[in-house]
């Protein structure tokens, strides 16, 4: 688990020093609406939400934690410090120690060991987009991430989605159809349904076929999933209808 916490340490201090370079009004290409201070804000943000919640130990209300900086602190300061306050929070207690996340089969901090350097490594790939200097995501990093958002966050459930969470998307588009999802030797098989998507890992693609596949190098693969990447950024074949409606579903999904 202290890997996480070495490519928390790293992508967040690559993410401060590319803000700090350049200017904070930049637009980032992949997030339309976006500066670099709104990128910088929100991932700092996200740490003092998951700070509240090891310490809390439930969800926080919206006014326990910490929206924005201190009106005399500059946004990319406020990053560093927040940064140094979520590593250090993580390294205190411990992957074992208990904490509330939101997804309930893992309550421990662990969860926000590798919640919070993904979430870092690709919001750190925002800033450096807005500069043109995109460095890849850690291959075995962007390897756990594909699983990380193909498993926790596609995945399951979609039964109780309420109609506005589904952003216009056709709950029917790619009913089942499957897609591979691959890279190098590692293939996720996902299977749409109006109300459920099941993710299956590791399945010979050579005799339980798929509609469609999307592949790719590791970073890319992972940034096109976080919709940070075209399509051209990937290998698509076989239904394009199926992969349209995975993108969709990621859509909702990631919102």
């Amino acid at each position: 688990m202290e890997w996480y916490l070495d490519a928390l340490r790293n992508d967040g201090q690559l993410l401060a020093d590319t803000a700090a370079a350049g200017s904070l009004q930049t637009d980032v290409p992949p997030c339309p609406g976006w500066t670099v201070r709104d990128a910088v804000e929100h991932t700092a943000a996200v740490y003092q939400h998951k700070i509240s919640c090891m310490r809390l130990g439930r969800r926080p209300e919206s006014h326990e934690w910490p929206h924005a900086a201190d009106p005399d602190e500059e946004p990319v300061a406020w990053f560093r410090r927040s940064l140094g306050e979520v590593l250090g929070e993580l390294t205190e207690r411990g992957p074992q120690a208990p904490s509330y996340t939101w997804w309930p089969a893992d309550q421990t901090v662990g969860f926000w060991y590798r919640r919070m350097a993904q979430e870092t490594a690709v919001h750190r790939v925002d800033v450096q987009s807005a500069f043109d200097q995109v460095s890849p995501v850690d291959p075995a990093l962007a390897v756990d991430g594909i699983d990380e958002v193909l498993k926790r966050f596609l995945g399951g459930d979609w039964s109780d989605l309420p109609e506005e969470e589904w952003a216009g998307i056709d709950p029917q588009a790619g009913a089942g159809r499957t897609v591979a999802v691959r890279t190098g030797d590692n293939c996720w098989r996902v299977r749409m349904e109006p109300d459920r998507i099941d993710i299956d890992i590791d399945i010979d693609t050579s005799t339980e076929p798929a509609d469609a596949t999307v592949s790719g190098e590791p970073s890319e693969l992972l940034l096109w999933l976080w919709r940070r990447r075209p399509d051209t950024a990937v290998t698509l074949e076989g239904d394009n209808e199926a992969v349209a409606a995975l993108r969709d579903r990621l859509y909702v999904a990631t919102q």
